[in-house]
């Protein structure tokens, strides 16, 4: 599986630290949902200005969002996509995340990894629109989160959305 890992802004650095938690998560999440060695997915992360202009465009709300999934097995098939499996990208804004882990108190840490497997999720399908989904959603988080030892009664666990 392949976890290409791109960071935009200047304001908010993702230091090599980060980038090990954010890949331990998402190799987590892709290898509980049964992908496997062919998977690629692609996280990028941007500051608050970058990700409001993606969600008005694509989502018709300005205004900045935490993350947002793009997934590519939406729509039309890819035309000789190979043995590859191109999942999509997630984007995630590093100012939303510093600012949620301070307001949940949990620090940006572990707030970075809970937003990176909350928008794999939702790249792989997943939702929280109704109580159902909602409960399997926070139980694949948690339990992905749990794997790379930052799960509910290993460190902070986040109530939010």
């Amino acid at each position: 599986m392949a976890v290409i890992i791109s960071n935009l802004p200047e304001e908010v650095p993702l230091d090599h630290e980060l980038e090990v938690l954010v890949e331990k998560v998402a190799l987590a999440v892709l290898n509980a949902e049964g992908y496997q060695k062919g998977a690629e997915v692609s996280l990028v992360f941007t500051d608050d200005e970058y990700i409001r202009e993606l969600n008005l465009q694509y989502r018709g709300m300005d205004n900045p969002t935490d993350v947002l999934s793009f997934a590519q097995h939406e729509g039309e098939p890819m035309v000789d996509a190979g043995e590859e499996d191109l999942l999509g990208d997630v984007v995630i804004s590093l100012q939303a995340a510093l600012r949620q882990g301070e307001e949940y108190g949990h620090g940006m840490k572990r707030e970075l990894a809970y937003l990176t497997a909350h928008g794999l999720l939702h790249l792989l399908g997943y939702d929280h629109d109704d109580p159902d989904g909602q409960s399997a959603m926070r139980e694949k988080e948690e339990a992905a989160l749990a794997l790379i030892g930052m799960g509910q009664g290993q460190g902070i666990y986040r109530e939010g959305t």
